[in-house]
């Protein structure tokens, strides 16, 4: 049981044609190629976020400005 040779190869994609059809397949391969596409332009996007969210984190440091508040309990009583 050694590994597949050519024609084994040729076989199966003979049988994954015939089952499914050529249409089908290239339907298929543009979808997936369509995801892959867009999940590279989300993870750019999350990328930019990012350095953006730090460069305007580091923007308001260099303001100087000091945000105050009140601290009020959370606790909740159950009745």
């Amino acid at each position: 049981m050694g590994s597949f040779s050519i024609w084994h190869w040729l076989v199966v994609l003979v049988i994954v044609v015939l089952v499914f059809g050529t249409k089908k397949l290239r339907n298929l391969g543009g979808d997936i190629g369509g995801a892959v596409k867009g999940f590279k332009e989300g993870m750019k996007g999350a990328d930019e976020e990012k350095s953006s969210s730090s460069s305007s984190s580091s923007s308001q440091k260099v303001d100087g400005q000091t945000i105050e508040g009140e601290v009020k309990d959370k606790t909740q009583t159950k009745l």
